[in-house]
């Protein structure tokens, strides 16, 4: 199965690059940089991707294994159907593990894949929500988009994390103590007072949601 390292030459090679002009396209100082990682020495950073995808006119899904083929550079701004809204331009994120919408689980640091979602979102990463206590918003199982940020206004969606667990909750905060509210009214909040406040971490805000249709 053909890997990120192999589709970046397969479609160097397609476009009739050398390897200098891509190191070039890419800001890299010389060619090999591009050899390492066209032979899988190097690790691309996940900001990269979608720049490599830009210097070989494809799409970072195609690079990242999820489309059979390139789009074609004739096709990619398609005449779009009356009552049909173009497709919106997209990063590459990583999923990390899956967050409570109940019961609080043990947060999982490790990078599950990579993941497409809207750019306007100006998400860091995607998390799986389990649980229901934030129906009828979110269900378990959606794709929850995050910008990581250590604060959140009063009422915002948060992924919060509590020691070594992590939950997903409307954050309210008081004045001596943290609020952490489920969306669905069959639910009770989580209060968290005195020294228990110090162990809790915003590691973000909510900013979109992904769900099968």
């Amino acid at each position: 199965m053909a890997t990120l390292y192999d589709r970046i030459k397969s479609r160097r090679t397609e476009l009739g690059l050398t390897v200098e002009e891509l190191a070039h396209k890419m800001g890299y100082k010389d060619k090999s940089s591009i050899s390492k990682i066209e032979n899988g020495k190097a690790d691309i950073p996940q900001s990269k991707i979608a720049a490599f995808a830009d210097a070989l006119q494809t799409t970072p899904a195609y690079l990242m294994g999820w489309e059979e083929q390139p789009a074609p550079a004739a096709s990619r701004e398609p005449t779009v159907p009356p009552g049909f809204e173009p497709m919106p331009a997209m990063d590459v994120v990583p999923l990390v593990g899956r967050i409570a919408c109940g019961t609080p689980i043990t947060a999982e640091e490790n990078i599950e894949q990579m993941v497409c979602v809207p750019s306007r979102w100006h998400s860091t990463f995607t998390l799986t929500c389990k649980g229901d206590s934030m129906e009828p918003r979110i269900h378990d199982g959606d794709l929850v988009a995050i910008r990581s940020q250590p604060e959140v206004e009063n009422g915002e969606i948060a992924a919060v994390r509590i020691g070594e667990e992590a939950t997903l909750k409307h954050v309210y905060l008081h004045e001596n103590f943290i609020e952490l509210r489920p969306e669905n009214p069959a639910f009770s909040s989580i209060i968290l007072s005195r020294e228990d406040m110090n162990a809790v971490v915003i590691e973000g805000k909510a900013v979109g949601l992904c769900r099968d249709i």
